[in-house]
């Protein structure tokens, strides 16, 4: 049983109780992240944002409201002034390209397709996935590595292939099957992200760099 499943268990019939355990649960999860792989993560937007390459966001599902969330923050949060942009994708928000190559060439090669059209030589790749064995993700993160592209994994449970296959890794350990704080540690990671660029791209502006 999985701490989720555990906690539901025990306060079946207890929102507040439940509530309190599931928020002290994810407190507790925070001194597991390696703040390190967040150092390395901005470190590759920033050279990024410097040499005018595009990184791409995918996931599924929950996953890929975070890879679009995470984009737009990146991309549109950070502008300040005529300070030179972040060049942030979201491969999962286009639903006619999506369908489209779901339809003609399978569920798997939503995201490789949309790369082999659109990346280019020094961009980037995240891909977020609670189990990091989604296969259309690791098919994605083939192709980019194929193309000498970073790739920044976001990941739960064991971490799966993506982990192992990912240059810089963000990841939470947690038992199988717990969607709920892994995804939510996922979007901690956007917003703190996030809000540490735009800290960063208003210094630049003001130092005129």
């Amino acid at each position: 049983m999985n701490k989720i499943d555990e906690l539901t268990e025990r306060h079946a019939g207890d929102a507040a109780g439940y509530a309190r355990a599931y928020l002290d649960y994810l407190a507790s999860c925070f001194a597991s992240i390696d703040s390190n792989a967040i150092a390395a993560f901005v470190d590759l937007l920033l050279a990024a944002r410097e040499a005018g390459d595009t990184v791409f966001f995918i996931g599924n599902g929950g996953s890929a409201a975070t890879a679009s969330h995470f984009a737009n923050d990146i991309a549109i949060g950070t502008r300040t002034g005529d300070v030179k942009p972040f060049r942030a994708v979201s491969l999962t928000d286009n639903a006619v390209v999506m369908t489209a190559l779901a339809n003609d060439e399978g569920y798997g090669r939503i995201f490789v397709d949309q790369l082999k059209v659109q990346m280019r030589e020094g961009d980037s790749l995240v891909a977020i996935s609670a189990s990091g064995n989604s296969p259309n993700l690791i098919e994605a993160v083939d192709y980019a590595k194929s193309r000498k592209a970073a790739v920044v994994g976001l990941t739960g449970f064991d971490g799966g292939a993506l982990r192992e296959k990912s240059d810089i890794s963000l990841h939470l350990s947690t038992a199988k099957g717990e969607y709920g704080p892994v995804e939510d540690m996922h979007m901690i990671f956007d917003h703190l992200i996030g809000s540490y660029l735009i800290a960063e791209v208003r210094r630049q502006a003001a130092s005129g760099q």
